[in-house]
Protein backbone atom coordinates (compact mmCIF):
# COMPACT_ATOMS: atom_id res chain seq x y z
CA UNK A 1 0.00 0.00 0.00
CA UNK A 2 2.73 2.46 0.96
CA UNK A 3 5.28 1.24 -1.54
CA UNK A 4 6.81 4.62 -2.41
CA UNK A 5 7.85 5.44 1.14
CA UNK A 6 9.02 1.94 2.01
CA UNK A 7 10.96 1.51 -1.22
CA UNK A 8 12.79 4.82 -1.27
CA UNK A 9 12.76 6.49 2.09
CA UNK A 10 11.49 4.43 4.99
CA UNK A 11 9.03 5.75 7.57
CA UNK A 12 9.53 8.12 10.47
CA UNK A 13 7.04 8.85 13.22
CA UNK A 14 8.98 11.76 14.64
CA UNK A 15 9.48 15.40 13.71
CA UNK A 16 12.08 17.78 15.13
CA UNK A 17 12.20 21.54 15.49
CA UNK A 18 14.03 24.13 17.54
CA UNK A 19 12.27 26.30 20.13
CA UNK A 20 14.30 28.70 22.27
CA UNK A 21 17.53 26.80 21.77
CA UNK A 22 16.00 23.42 22.57
CA UNK A 23 15.44 20.76 19.93
CA UNK A 24 12.02 19.19 20.41
CA UNK A 25 11.10 15.80 19.04
CA UNK A 26 7.40 15.00 18.74
CA UNK A 27 6.12 11.57 17.81
CA UNK A 28 2.88 9.58 17.63
CA UNK A 29 0.53 12.49 17.02
CA UNK A 30 -2.36 13.32 14.73
CA UNK A 31 -0.74 14.91 11.63
CA UNK A 32 -3.47 17.54 11.54
CA UNK A 33 -2.67 18.72 15.07
CA UNK A 34 -2.19 22.47 14.80
CA UNK A 35 0.97 24.19 15.96
CA UNK A 36 -1.24 26.31 18.21
CA UNK A 37 -2.70 23.30 20.01
CA UNK A 38 0.75 21.79 20.51
CA UNK A 39 2.03 25.07 21.95
CA UNK A 40 -0.88 25.55 24.31
CA UNK A 41 -1.71 22.01 25.43
CA UNK A 42 1.60 20.18 25.21
CA UNK A 43 4.30 22.84 25.52
CA UNK A 44 2.09 24.85 27.95
CA UNK A 45 2.91 28.09 26.10
CA UNK A 46 -0.44 29.72 26.65
CA UNK A 47 0.67 33.19 25.61
CA UNK A 48 -0.25 32.28 22.05
CA UNK A 49 -4.03 32.59 21.84
CA UNK A 50 -6.82 31.14 19.74
CA UNK A 51 -9.25 33.79 18.57
CA UNK A 52 -10.84 32.85 15.28
CA UNK A 53 -9.20 29.49 14.41
CA UNK A 54 -9.19 30.50 10.75
CA UNK A 55 -6.18 32.78 10.32
CA UNK A 56 -8.02 36.11 10.44
CA UNK A 57 -7.44 37.70 13.84
CA UNK A 58 -3.69 37.17 14.40
CA UNK A 59 -3.90 36.39 18.10
CA UNK A 60 -2.03 33.12 17.43
CA UNK A 61 0.87 34.77 15.56
CA UNK A 62 4.28 33.13 16.01
CA UNK A 63 7.49 33.27 14.00
CA UNK A 64 8.75 30.24 12.09
CA UNK A 65 12.34 30.24 10.84
CA UNK A 66 13.64 28.33 7.81
CA UNK A 67 17.35 27.75 7.23
CA UNK A 68 18.64 29.01 3.87
CA UNK A 69 22.39 28.34 3.50
CA UNK A 70 23.90 30.44 6.28
CA UNK A 71 20.88 32.43 7.41
CA UNK A 72 17.41 31.95 8.85
CA UNK A 73 14.42 33.54 7.17
CA UNK A 74 11.75 34.27 9.76
CA UNK A 75 8.07 34.39 8.89
CA UNK A 76 5.10 35.51 10.99
CA UNK A 77 2.39 32.87 10.60
CA UNK A 78 -0.98 31.94 12.07
CA UNK A 79 -0.33 28.96 14.33
CA UNK A 80 -4.03 28.08 14.45
CA UNK A 81 -4.09 26.75 10.87
CA UNK A 82 -0.50 25.53 10.59
CA UNK A 83 -0.25 21.75 10.91
CA UNK A 84 2.50 20.67 13.30
CA UNK A 85 4.47 18.56 10.74
CA UNK A 86 4.93 21.73 8.68
CA UNK A 87 7.50 22.99 11.23
CA UNK A 88 9.71 19.91 10.94
CA UNK A 89 13.30 21.12 10.64
CA UNK A 90 12.32 24.72 11.48
CA UNK A 91 12.93 27.14 14.36
CA UNK A 92 10.13 28.74 16.39
CA UNK A 93 9.74 31.96 18.34
CA UNK A 94 6.69 32.55 20.55
CA UNK A 95 5.80 35.50 22.76
CA UNK A 96 7.40 33.68 25.72
CA UNK A 97 10.68 33.65 23.80
CA UNK A 98 11.10 37.41 23.97
CA UNK A 99 11.46 38.07 27.71
CA UNK A 100 14.93 37.40 29.10
CA UNK A 101 15.59 36.57 32.77
CA UNK A 102 12.19 37.86 33.88
CA UNK A 103 12.77 41.16 32.09
CA UNK A 104 10.27 42.11 29.42
CA UNK A 105 11.33 42.74 25.86
CA UNK A 106 11.36 46.45 24.90
CA UNK A 107 8.28 45.86 22.72
CA UNK A 108 6.40 44.48 25.69
CA UNK A 109 7.51 47.38 27.85
CA UNK A 110 6.40 49.86 25.20
CA UNK A 111 2.96 48.26 25.05
CA UNK A 112 2.64 48.66 28.83
CA UNK A 113 3.99 52.19 29.03
CA UNK A 114 1.96 53.48 26.07
CA UNK A 115 -1.27 51.69 27.12
CA UNK A 116 -1.41 49.44 24.07
CA UNK A 117 -3.34 46.67 25.83
CA UNK A 118 -6.66 46.39 27.66
CA UNK A 119 -8.08 42.88 27.85
CA UNK A 120 -4.73 41.62 26.53
CA UNK A 121 -6.09 38.73 24.49
CA UNK A 122 -4.77 40.04 21.18
CA UNK A 123 -1.60 41.53 22.64
CA UNK A 124 0.77 38.54 22.19
CA UNK A 125 -0.11 38.36 18.49
CA UNK A 126 0.56 42.06 18.03
CA UNK A 127 3.86 41.70 19.88
CA UNK A 128 4.95 38.89 17.57
CA UNK A 129 4.03 40.80 14.41
CA UNK A 130 5.90 43.84 15.74
CA UNK A 131 8.90 41.70 16.64
CA UNK A 132 8.92 40.23 13.15
CA UNK A 133 9.10 43.78 11.83
CA UNK A 134 12.00 44.72 14.12
CA UNK A 135 14.13 41.80 12.82
CA UNK A 136 13.17 42.18 9.15
CA UNK A 137 11.02 39.07 8.89
CA UNK A 138 9.44 38.09 5.58
CA UNK A 139 6.87 40.57 4.29
CA UNK A 140 7.95 43.40 6.59
CA UNK A 141 10.88 44.98 4.76
CA UNK A 142 9.82 48.23 3.09
CA UNK A 143 6.25 47.59 4.31
CA UNK A 144 4.27 50.17 6.22
CA UNK A 145 3.39 49.48 9.84
CA UNK A 146 -0.28 49.38 8.84
CA UNK A 147 0.48 46.55 6.40
CA UNK A 148 2.55 44.65 8.96
CA UNK A 149 -0.28 44.81 11.52
CA UNK A 150 -3.17 44.30 9.08
CA UNK A 151 -3.48 40.65 10.14
CA UNK A 152 -3.88 41.47 13.83
CA UNK A 153 -7.25 42.57 15.17
CA UNK A 154 -7.97 44.41 18.43
CA UNK A 155 -11.51 44.87 19.71
CA UNK A 156 -11.00 47.11 22.71
CA UNK A 157 -7.78 49.14 22.79
CA UNK A 158 -7.93 50.91 19.48
CA UNK A 159 -4.90 50.92 17.27
CA UNK A 160 -3.38 54.29 18.20
CA UNK A 161 -1.48 53.15 21.32
CA UNK A 162 -0.45 49.90 19.61
CA UNK A 163 1.02 51.75 16.65
CA UNK A 164 2.75 54.17 19.02
CA UNK A 165 4.37 51.23 20.83
CA UNK A 166 5.55 49.71 17.55
CA UNK A 167 7.03 53.01 16.42
CA UNK A 168 8.87 53.40 19.72
CA UNK A 169 11.12 50.42 18.98
CA UNK A 170 14.00 50.53 16.51
CA UNK A 171 15.04 47.71 14.17
CA UNK A 172 17.47 45.16 15.56
CA UNK A 173 19.85 42.51 14.29
CA UNK A 174 18.94 39.07 15.60
CA UNK A 175 21.80 36.68 16.39
CA UNK A 176 20.75 33.36 14.86
CA UNK A 177 24.14 31.62 15.00
CA UNK A 178 23.17 29.00 17.60
CA UNK A 179 19.83 28.29 15.92
CA UNK A 180 21.59 27.85 12.57
CA UNK A 181 23.85 25.20 14.12
CA UNK A 182 20.90 23.38 15.64
CA UNK A 183 18.85 23.47 12.44
CA UNK A 184 21.78 22.00 10.52
CA UNK A 185 21.93 19.16 13.02
CA UNK A 186 18.27 18.22 12.44
CA UNK A 187 18.15 18.84 8.69
CA UNK A 188 16.26 15.98 7.08
CA UNK A 189 17.93 14.21 4.18
CA UNK A 190 15.02 11.95 3.35
CA UNK A 191 11.31 12.25 2.77
CA UNK A 192 9.24 12.49 5.94
CA UNK A 193 6.49 9.91 6.32
CA UNK A 194 4.43 9.98 9.50
CA UNK A 195 2.02 7.17 10.38
CA UNK A 196 -0.59 7.72 13.07
CA UNK A 197 -2.88 4.99 14.36
CA UNK A 198 -6.06 6.90 15.11
CA UNK A 199 -7.58 5.21 18.17
CA UNK A 200 -11.01 6.79 17.68
CA UNK A 201 -11.48 6.21 13.98
CA UNK A 202 -9.64 2.88 14.02
CA UNK A 203 -7.61 3.74 10.93
CA UNK A 204 -4.10 4.76 10.02
CA UNK A 205 -3.50 8.34 8.95
CA UNK A 206 -0.48 9.39 6.92
CA UNK A 207 1.58 12.52 6.33
CA UNK A 208 4.19 12.77 3.57
CA UNK A 209 6.71 15.55 3.05
CA UNK A 210 8.54 14.91 -0.24
CA UNK A 211 11.67 16.89 -1.03
CA UNK A 212 11.70 16.66 -4.83
CA UNK A 213 9.16 16.92 -7.61
CA UNK A 214 9.86 13.32 -8.66
CA UNK A 215 9.05 12.10 -5.15
CA UNK A 216 5.85 14.13 -5.22
CA UNK A 217 4.89 12.70 -8.59
CA UNK A 218 5.47 9.12 -7.40
CA UNK A 219 3.52 9.72 -4.21
CA UNK A 220 0.49 11.06 -6.07
CA UNK A 221 0.52 8.07 -8.43
CA UNK A 222 0.60 5.71 -5.44
CA UNK A 223 -1.88 7.71 -3.36
CA UNK A 224 -4.32 9.44 -5.72
CA UNK A 225 -6.72 9.97 -2.80
CA UNK A 226 -4.22 12.04 -0.77
CA UNK A 227 -4.95 15.66 0.04
CA UNK A 228 -2.23 17.97 -1.26
CA UNK A 229 -1.39 20.85 1.11
CA UNK A 230 0.84 23.84 0.49
CA UNK A 231 0.19 26.67 2.97
CA UNK A 232 -2.91 25.16 4.66
CA UNK A 233 -4.58 28.58 4.64
CA UNK A 234 -7.68 26.87 3.25
CA UNK A 235 -7.30 23.22 4.26
CA UNK A 236 -6.47 24.25 7.82
CA UNK A 237 -10.02 25.56 8.16
CA UNK A 238 -11.41 22.20 7.10
CA UNK A 239 -9.95 20.84 10.33
CA UNK A 240 -10.49 23.75 12.72
CA UNK A 241 -13.97 24.83 11.54
CA UNK A 242 -15.48 21.81 9.78
CA UNK A 243 -13.76 19.17 11.94
CA UNK A 244 -12.94 17.10 8.89
CA UNK A 245 -10.58 14.14 9.22
CA UNK A 246 -7.87 13.95 6.58
CA UNK A 247 -6.47 10.45 6.22
CA UNK A 248 -3.59 11.17 3.82
CA UNK A 249 -1.77 14.46 3.37
CA UNK A 250 1.08 15.30 1.01
CA UNK A 251 2.81 18.53 2.01
CA UNK A 252 4.53 20.54 -0.74
CA UNK A 253 6.53 22.95 1.38
CA UNK A 254 9.88 21.16 1.05
CA UNK A 255 9.73 20.33 -2.69
CA UNK A 256 12.74 22.25 -3.97
CA UNK A 257 11.64 22.67 -7.57
CA UNK A 258 8.22 24.03 -6.61
CA UNK A 259 9.83 26.83 -4.60
CA UNK A 260 11.77 28.33 -7.50
CA UNK A 261 11.04 31.73 -9.05
CA UNK A 262 12.88 32.73 -12.22
CA UNK A 263 12.69 36.19 -13.78
CA UNK A 264 13.47 35.85 -17.50
CA UNK A 265 13.67 38.48 -20.19
CA UNK A 266 10.22 37.75 -21.58
CA UNK A 267 8.44 36.05 -18.69
CA UNK A 268 8.40 35.25 -15.01
CA UNK A 269 8.22 31.56 -14.09
CA UNK A 270 6.87 30.83 -10.61
CA UNK A 271 6.87 27.41 -8.98
CA UNK A 272 3.53 26.27 -7.60
CA UNK A 273 4.91 26.28 -4.03
CA UNK A 274 6.18 29.87 -4.03
CA UNK A 275 4.55 31.85 -1.24
CA UNK A 276 2.89 35.17 -1.95
CA UNK A 277 5.37 37.20 0.07
CA UNK A 278 8.28 35.55 -1.73
CA UNK A 279 6.75 36.42 -5.12
CA UNK A 280 5.63 39.93 -4.17
CA UNK A 281 8.68 41.84 -5.39
CA UNK A 282 8.90 39.94 -8.69
CA UNK A 283 5.20 40.48 -9.38
CA UNK A 284 5.56 44.18 -8.62
CA UNK A 285 8.40 44.36 -11.12
CA UNK A 286 6.19 42.61 -13.65
CA UNK A 287 3.65 45.39 -13.11
CA UNK A 288 2.97 47.64 -10.09
CA UNK A 289 -0.75 46.78 -10.04
CA UNK A 290 0.17 43.10 -9.52
CA UNK A 291 2.25 44.09 -6.53
CA UNK A 292 -0.55 46.20 -5.09
CA UNK A 293 -2.95 43.30 -5.56
CA UNK A 294 -0.68 40.92 -3.63
CA UNK A 295 -0.49 43.48 -0.82
CA UNK A 296 -4.26 43.06 -0.30
CA UNK A 297 -4.37 39.26 -0.40
CA UNK A 298 -4.88 38.22 3.21
CA UNK A 299 -2.31 39.75 5.55
CA UNK A 300 1.39 39.18 6.21
CA UNK A 301 0.71 35.94 8.09
CA UNK A 302 -1.46 34.55 5.29
CA UNK A 303 0.93 35.66 2.53
CA UNK A 304 3.78 34.01 4.43
CA UNK A 305 2.01 30.66 4.17
CA UNK A 306 -0.33 30.79 1.16
CA UNK A 307 1.03 29.94 -2.28
CA UNK A 308 0.05 31.17 -5.73
CA UNK A 309 -0.19 27.61 -7.01
CA UNK A 310 -2.47 26.65 -4.14
CA UNK A 311 -4.71 29.64 -4.83
CA UNK A 312 -5.06 28.52 -8.45
CA UNK A 313 -5.53 24.82 -7.67
CA UNK A 314 -8.25 25.73 -5.17
CA UNK A 315 -10.31 27.03 -8.10
CA UNK A 316 -12.21 29.61 -6.06
CA UNK A 317 -14.26 32.06 -8.17
CA UNK A 318 -13.18 34.84 -5.80
CA UNK A 319 -9.46 34.09 -5.73
CA UNK A 320 -7.72 37.40 -6.41
CA UNK A 321 -4.69 36.31 -8.40
CA UNK A 322 -6.28 34.23 -11.24
CA UNK A 323 -8.11 37.13 -12.99
CA UNK A 324 -4.90 39.15 -13.11
CA UNK A 325 -2.87 36.21 -14.41
CA UNK A 326 -5.52 35.43 -17.02
CA UNK A 327 -5.35 39.02 -18.28
CA UNK A 328 -1.57 38.64 -18.54
CA UNK A 329 -2.01 35.43 -20.62
CA UNK A 330 -0.36 33.21 -18.00
CA UNK A 331 -0.01 29.49 -18.63
CA UNK A 332 0.19 26.50 -16.31
CA UNK A 333 2.52 23.52 -16.48
CA UNK A 334 0.90 20.42 -14.99
CA UNK A 335 2.63 17.12 -14.32
CA UNK A 336 1.31 13.56 -14.15
CA UNK A 337 4.04 11.04 -13.47
CA UNK A 338 6.86 12.04 -15.81
CA UNK A 339 4.54 13.68 -18.35
CA UNK A 340 4.09 17.44 -18.45
CA UNK A 341 1.53 19.52 -20.31
CA UNK A 342 1.11 23.27 -20.57
CA UNK A 343 -2.27 24.98 -20.88
CA UNK A 344 -3.51 28.58 -20.77
CA UNK A 345 -4.54 29.42 -17.22
CA UNK A 346 -8.04 30.39 -18.34
CA UNK A 347 -8.58 26.84 -19.67
CA UNK A 348 -7.79 25.33 -16.26
CA UNK A 349 -11.06 26.56 -14.76
CA UNK A 350 -13.96 24.55 -16.18
CA UNK A 351 -16.89 25.25 -13.87
CA UNK A 352 -17.48 25.90 -10.19
CA UNK A 353 -15.50 23.36 -8.19
CA UNK A 354 -14.06 21.67 -11.29
CA UNK A 355 -10.66 22.21 -12.90
CA UNK A 356 -8.83 20.62 -15.81
CA UNK A 357 -6.62 18.45 -13.62
CA UNK A 358 -6.48 14.68 -13.91
CA UNK A 359 -6.24 12.30 -10.97
CA UNK A 360 -2.69 12.39 -9.54
CA UNK A 361 -1.84 15.43 -11.68
CA UNK A 362 -0.50 18.56 -10.01
CA UNK A 363 0.45 22.13 -10.91
CA UNK A 364 4.21 22.36 -11.26
CA UNK A 365 4.67 25.99 -12.29
CA UNK A 366 3.11 28.97 -14.02
CA UNK A 367 4.57 31.27 -16.64
CA UNK A 368 3.56 34.94 -16.84
CA UNK A 369 4.58 36.87 -19.99
CA UNK A 370 5.91 40.36 -19.46
CA UNK A 371 3.56 43.09 -20.72
CA UNK A 372 4.67 45.22 -23.63
CA UNK A 373 5.75 48.81 -23.34
CA UNK A 374 2.69 51.05 -23.72
CA UNK A 375 0.14 48.45 -22.59
CA UNK A 376 -2.76 49.92 -20.65
CA UNK A 377 -3.12 47.84 -17.49
CA UNK A 378 -5.44 48.18 -14.53
CA UNK A 379 -6.11 45.67 -11.76
CA UNK A 380 -8.74 46.52 -9.15
CA UNK A 381 -9.97 44.64 -6.10
CA UNK A 382 -13.27 45.79 -4.59
CA UNK A 383 -14.14 44.63 -1.08
CA UNK A 384 -15.93 45.96 1.98
CA UNK A 385 -12.65 46.37 3.87
CA UNK A 386 -9.35 47.39 2.35
CA UNK A 387 -7.29 44.87 4.36
CA UNK A 388 -7.78 41.14 4.81
CA UNK A 389 -11.10 40.87 3.00
CA UNK A 390 -12.60 38.75 0.26
CA UNK A 391 -13.36 40.41 -3.07
CA UNK A 392 -16.84 41.27 -4.17
CA UNK A 393 -15.37 41.90 -7.62
CA UNK A 394 -11.79 41.68 -8.84
CA UNK A 395 -11.02 42.96 -12.32
CA UNK A 396 -7.93 42.86 -14.52
CA UNK A 397 -7.73 44.75 -17.81
CA UNK A 398 -4.91 44.77 -20.36
CA UNK A 399 -5.38 46.80 -23.55
CA UNK A 400 -2.89 47.38 -26.36
CA UNK A 401 -3.16 50.24 -28.86
CA UNK A 402 -1.72 50.92 -32.29
CA UNK A 403 -2.32 54.30 -33.91
CA UNK A 404 -5.26 54.97 -31.60
CA UNK A 405 -7.01 51.66 -32.25
CA UNK A 406 -7.35 48.73 -29.87
CA UNK A 407 -5.48 45.75 -31.32
CA UNK A 408 -5.42 43.52 -28.23
CA UNK A 409 -7.61 43.26 -25.13
CA UNK A 410 -7.72 40.85 -22.21
CA UNK A 411 -10.48 41.57 -19.68
CA UNK A 412 -10.92 39.13 -16.78
CA UNK A 413 -13.04 39.14 -13.64
CA UNK A 414 -13.33 37.27 -10.37
CA UNK A 415 -16.54 37.23 -8.35
CA UNK A 416 -18.70 37.53 -11.46
CA UNK A 417 -19.17 33.84 -12.28
CA UNK A 418 -18.57 30.35 -10.89
CA UNK A 419 -14.96 30.58 -12.08
CA UNK A 420 -12.42 33.34 -12.80
CA UNK A 421 -13.38 34.22 -16.36
CA UNK A 422 -12.58 36.36 -19.37
CA UNK A 423 -15.20 38.78 -20.68
CA UNK A 424 -15.24 37.59 -24.30
CA UNK A 425 -18.10 39.81 -25.54
CA UNK A 426 -16.52 42.81 -23.85
CA UNK A 427 -13.17 42.06 -25.50
CA UNK A 428 -14.82 41.68 -28.92
CA UNK A 429 -16.39 45.10 -28.52
CA UNK A 430 -12.96 46.58 -27.80
CA UNK A 431 -10.70 44.90 -30.36
CA UNK A 432 -10.59 46.78 -33.66
CA UNK A 433 -12.35 49.85 -32.26
CA UNK A 434 -11.02 53.33 -31.63
CA UNK A 435 -9.73 54.08 -28.14
CA UNK A 436 -12.56 56.35 -26.99
CA UNK A 437 -15.15 56.89 -24.30
CA UNK A 438 -17.89 55.52 -26.53
CA UNK A 439 -15.93 52.31 -27.14
CA UNK A 440 -15.43 51.77 -23.41
CA UNK A 441 -19.13 52.47 -22.83
CA UNK A 442 -20.17 49.81 -25.34
CA UNK A 443 -17.68 47.38 -23.83
CA UNK A 444 -19.11 48.04 -20.36
CA UNK A 445 -22.62 47.30 -21.61
CA UNK A 446 -21.41 44.07 -23.24
CA UNK A 447 -20.50 42.66 -19.83
CA UNK A 448 -24.16 41.71 -19.35
CA UNK A 449 -23.65 39.12 -22.12
CA UNK A 450 -20.55 37.71 -20.42
CA UNK A 451 -21.73 37.35 -16.84
CA UNK A 452 -24.78 36.47 -14.79
CA UNK A 453 -23.37 37.05 -11.29
CA UNK A 454 -24.88 35.77 -8.06
CA UNK A 455 -26.18 37.75 -5.13
CA UNK A 456 -24.49 37.00 -1.80
CA UNK A 457 -23.30 38.75 1.35
CA UNK A 458 -20.55 40.56 -0.55
CA UNK A 459 -22.82 42.15 -3.13
CA UNK A 460 -25.93 41.78 -5.27
CA UNK A 461 -25.90 40.66 -8.88
CA UNK A 462 -26.97 44.14 -9.97
CA UNK A 463 -24.16 45.73 -7.95
CA UNK A 464 -21.55 43.44 -9.44
CA UNK A 465 -22.63 44.12 -13.03
CA UNK A 466 -22.83 47.84 -12.39
CA UNK A 467 -19.45 48.09 -10.73
CA UNK A 468 -17.78 45.92 -13.38
CA UNK A 469 -19.00 48.29 -16.08
CA UNK A 470 -17.93 51.30 -14.05
CA UNK A 471 -14.40 49.91 -13.80
CA UNK A 472 -14.18 50.02 -17.60
CA UNK A 473 -15.61 53.53 -17.67
CA UNK A 474 -13.13 54.60 -15.01
CA UNK A 475 -10.29 53.20 -17.08
CA UNK A 476 -11.09 55.73 -19.79
CA UNK A 477 -11.27 58.58 -17.27
CA UNK A 478 -7.91 57.57 -15.81
CA UNK A 479 -6.32 57.56 -19.24
CA UNK A 480 -7.85 60.94 -19.97
CA UNK A 481 -5.61 62.50 -17.35
CA UNK A 482 -7.04 61.59 -13.97
CA UNK A 483 -4.53 58.79 -13.38
CA UNK A 484 -1.99 57.52 -15.89
CA UNK A 485 -1.83 53.71 -16.10
CA UNK A 486 0.02 53.20 -19.37
CA UNK A 487 2.68 50.59 -18.66
CA UNK A 488 6.23 51.93 -18.86
CA UNK A 489 8.89 49.21 -18.94
CA UNK A 490 11.65 51.70 -18.16
CA UNK A 491 9.81 53.04 -15.10
CA UNK A 492 9.33 49.58 -13.59
CA UNK A 493 12.62 47.94 -14.49
CA UNK A 494 14.98 50.84 -15.06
Amino acid sequence: MLNVASRNQGTHNKIQFCLDGVIHGVSDFDPTLSLLDWLRFQACRTGTKEGCAEGDCGSCTVLVGTLYDDRILWRAVNACILFLPMVDGKALITVESLAKQDDMHPLQKAMVELHGSQCGFCTPGFIMSMYGRTIGASGTCNASLDDVLAGNLCRCTGYGPIIAAANAISLEQRDDASDITRLRSIARKEMLHLIYDDPLAGIQRHWFTPTSVSQLSDLLLSHPDARVVAGATDVGLWVTKQHRMLDKIIYLGEVTELNQLIECENEVVIGAGVRYNDAHAALYRLHPDLGLLVRRIGAVQVRNAGTIGGNIANGSPIGDMPPALIAFEASLTLRLGDVRRTIPLEKFFLEYGKQDRKTSEFIESMSIPRPKNGDIIRIVKLSKRFDSDISAVCSAMLIRLEAGRIVHARIAFGGMAGIPKRAIHCESQLIGSDWSASTLELAAQALAKDFTPLTDVRGSAAYRLKVAGNLLRRLWLEQDGTRATVFDVEAVHG
